[in-house]
């Protein structure tokens, strides 16, 4: 484990030796449009509809397992 580590740091260490300073930062590889649309307002769901499907409900909010303990 220690000479693939030794290995990866390596590779590293020879891309840090590139000149980027002309290349721009980007957060993805191709450019990719991303689409938009309008932010309009719409009437809400209503609850019972919401709730038709639901496993457990109490009211019109989903009922789920406790997860964190209280201490």
């Amino acid at each position: 484990m220690t000479r693939d580590l030794e290995g990866i740091l390596a590779l590293a260490d020879s891309l840090a030796e590139l000149d980027t300073a002309s290349i721009d930062a980007t957060a993805h590889g191709i450019p990719l449009e991303t689409p938009m649309r309008a932010d309009l307002p719409v009437e809400p769901m209503d609850p019972a509809l919401a709730m038709a499907n639901a496993p457990q409900s109490e009211g019109t909010a989903f009922r789920v397992p406790r997860v964190i303990e209280e201490h």
